[in-house]
């Protein structure tokens, strides 16, 4: 685990101050701390998508004479025990030119992952999320793209314990319209990660200038809806192959599905009752069919 220090703020600080190019950097690093003091600056580059000129630039950008010095700090800010997700990120894993090999890699990242959550930071941030969508009259729910799957799950499993949530995701671009009748006791929960759906950005803003509140479940503490953000949830999306990890994002939709269904038992078991009868009524699942012996 990288335990944050001065740099890392400061990163944040500068970042909105920085250009394309360097914030493409900038974020790389935020993301993967751990690349800056075991790869070489070149490979740190071609894992951030920039050339390695870039790399000196954003040094001296932050206030170093030269990339080596800023090596050297986050060196000394890294630990990363033997087991754990960085050391795994970075061993050269010969049997892993096979498929059953990138499956296991796959796997140990995303348990890597969900561990991860269970930091004190994200738990608390977890917890203030969910407080504040329990204190909302209604929670608008927004993500796009892959993220689509992400706040669908929510909205479904919410819509089980009641009508808290409208899914913003109506046909023919009309999604967002539901927040005309939105007011500054309903929050918006946004879901997105880099790059960031334009309309998700412009969604979370009209949100902003109602008096809503933005809640965030994001990638990066540079992700844009963080800084319109009341509270925000951040997780890990590296992946071993060429599409980003979702699954600890659906994991903190479940989790937060959980405490709100815990922070009114009794309602929450009243409505589930009533699923369970409608669902029965409408003979909705099939019976369960012994296996026929041969």
């Amino acid at each position: 685990m990288l335990q944050k220090g001065p740099l890392h703020s400061h990163i944040i600080e500068r970042f909105d101050d920085m250009s394309e190019q360097l914030q493409q950097a900038a974020r790389h690093i935020l993301e993967h701390p751990q690349e800056v003091a075991l790869v070489s600056m070149r490979e740190l580059a071609r894992n951030a998508g920039v050339q390695p000129s870039t790399m000196t630039r954003l040094a001296k950008f932050l206030g170093f004479p030269g990339y080596e010095d800023f090596r050297v700090q986050h060196a000394d800010v890294i630990r990363v025990n033997a087991d754990g997700f960085a050391a795994r990120a970075m061993q050269r894993d010969e049997a892993g030119a096979n498929d059953e090999g990138l499956a296991h890699r796959m796997l140990q990242s995303i348990s890597a992952q969900i561990s991860r959550l269970c930091e004190p930071e994200t738990l608390s941030r977890l917890n203030d999320l969910a407080v504040r969508l329990a204190t909302a009259r209604r929670v608008y729910v927004l993500g796009l793209r892959s993220c689509h799957s992400v706040a669908w799950h929510f909205h479904y499993v919410m819509t089980l314990l009641g009508e808290k949530t409208v899914h913003l995701d109506g046909p023919a671009g009309t999604g967002g319209d539901a927040l005309i009748r939105a007011t500054t006791d309903d929050v918006l929960l946004a879901v997105s990660i880099n790059p960031y759906s334009r309309y998700t950005l412009e969604v979370a803003e009209a949100a902003v200038e109602k008096g809503m509140s933005v809640l965030a479940i994001t990638d990066s503490e540079v992700s844009p809806l963080v800084t319109i953000a009341e509270h925000a949830v951040l997780f890990p999306t590296e992946s071993h192959t060429f599409f980003h990890s979702l699954t600890p994002a659906l994991a903190i939709s479940e989790v937060l599905c959980g405490l709100l269904a815990s922070h009114d038992r009794k309602g929450a078991l009243k409505e589930l009752k009533r699923v369970d009868s409608y669902l029965s009524s409408m003979n909705t699942y099939s019976a369960s069919i012994p296996r026929r012996t041969i």
